[in-house]
């Protein structure tokens, strides 16, 4: 099942049944250059991950989190090791194809959100759409307010994110991660500037999209969120210290 094919055998493949192993993280390291020699922010990580599991993953600061999402993204390179996202190996691709297969298959969402300013709610959503070549005016335009009517701002679409609330505008960013209806949902300190009550919110949305089939990986220091989730993964100096446990 996960073998090395073209970057057409991507997650839009329907027929993988509800619980398979979506991504296979191999024996994975990342190491970068400073004056003193390679610094390891990651030492030989492995784990898997199931469609539509709510997957959490905690530490301290620097213990490898962000750059652990980002192999699995293709964001960032790997040094060693092997990453697997259903038939793609994702290691094996070069920056372009990366770039693209990322824009077809993961939404990524940030915890300063990085909303254009100068843009609506309604045109921000439809970017991703527009950078893979998927932009049709109508029906781009439809799809982009269902988004927003799905995390409740259909009625603020054509406001800038400086007429909105934080909370809103991580919303938006949800909205806009889901814009090509991506199998893998990766969120880097989603609720970290949030209050809690938000945060709350927040959650929510995530956990209803990992009910309809979404796979969500979600880096947080918020363990009483971490507990929520369907299984914790806890990185220490780049080492996986806990990941088999459910939350």
């Amino acid at each position: 099942m996960f073998r090395n094919t073209e970057m057409s055998a991507s997650l839009q493949d329907r027929s993988e049944p509800r619980g398979e192993p979506v991504i296979r993280v191999k024996d994975v390291r990342k190491a970068y250059p400073t004056a003193g020699g390679l610094f390891y922010a990651l030492k030989g990580v492995s784990f898997e991950v199931k469609r539509g599991e709510f997957l959490a993953i905690t530490g301290k600061s620097g213990a490898g989190k962000t750059t652990l999402v980002n192999m699995v993204t293709g964001t960032d390179q790997l040094t060693a090791g092997e990453v697997w996202v259903g038939a793609v190996s994702v290691h094996q691709l070069d920056e372009d194809r990366r770039a693209r297969w990322r824009g077809e298959n993961v939404g990524v969402i940030y915890q300063s959100f990085h909303l254009m300013p100068m843009l609506t709610l309604l045109e921000n959503v439809m970017l991703p759409m527009d950078f893979c070549g998927l932009f049709h005016p109508r029906e781009s335009r439809e799809r982009a307010y269902e988004l927003l009517k799905q995390v409740e701002l259909a009625d603020h679409a054509y406001k800038l994110p400086s007429e909105i609330s934080g909370g809103q505008q991580q919303r938006v960013a949800i909205a806009r991660a889901l814009a090509n209806d991506p199998m893998i949902i990766v969120a880097d300190e989603p609720t970290g500037r949030l209050d809690t009550v938000t945060a709350g919110v927040i959650f929510e949305i995530f956990r209803k999209l990992a009910e309809q089939g979404k796979t969500i990986l979600m880096v947080t220091h918020d363990r009483q969120m971490a507990r929520r989730v369907d299984r914790l993964l806890t990185l220490h100096d780049g080492v996986l210290v806990d990941g088999n446990q459910p939350a």
